[in-house]
């Protein structure tokens, strides 16, 4: 009776354990594209970015033929975005920050970077989006390494000379309000 006991103790502390294990795991996956059921602020406030020049980006662009250029917007208000084709808070980040760019036009730049393994898919879904903003593609994600996003999206809003201002580590609809004050207090 003694080893049945302990073998049901030891079989519900394996299901236990295998329960734990399950939804830590869960819960590590959950930053890997953060979105939430409400318009949550998703503002980062200790990013070590965060009040600094922001680091180089040049990228191809994989829907043209030119590259995506951080250093050719000097001088206006410009979001990176980090985002890619299977996360689906990027879905309702890229109409908003198309609003964004005709509602501040030819003062705030919005470039999409693309961290996808690969860039099949990334005409697809710039067309179901039916954004006009450049978007490039982040091949071995060295931009990436150098931005350190959060989660998917992530965007930095730099201001005019180059300085990471705000930081937004995944999106709900909602969330455009408060990034359009900051790139107004930007200008």
């Amino acid at each position: 009776m003694a080893a049945q006991t302990k073998i049901r103790r030891r079989s519900a502390s394996s299901s236990v354990a295998r329960y734990l294990c399950a939804l830590t795991l869960a819960l590590g996956a959950l930053p890997a594209c953060g979105g939430s059921g409400g318009a949550a602020s998703h503002a980062i406030s200790d990013h070590p970015l965060l009040g600094a020049v922001a680091p180089p980006l040049d990228v191809p662009m994989p829907t043209s033929k030119g590259k995506l250029s951080l250093k050719a917007q000097h001088g206006k208000v410009v979001i990176v975005d980090f985002w890619a084709t299977w996360c689906e808070p990027c879905r309702a980040s890229f109409p908003a920050y198309q609003q964004l760019t005709e509602e501040f036009a030819g003062k705030l730049v919005v470039l999409g970077v693309s961290v996808d393994d690969s860039p099949e898919g990334i005409a697809a879904f710039v067309n179901e989006t039916q954004v006009k903003f450049p978007i490039g593609w982040d091949e071995g994600q060295n931009v990436a390494q150098s931005y350190r996003p959060t989660k998917m999206p992530t965007s930095f809003v730099i201001d005019r000379s180059g300085i990471i201002r705000f930081i937004h580590g995944g999106f709900s609809p909602g969330d455009e309000a408060q990034i359009r004050e900051e790139v107004r207090s930007l200008l």
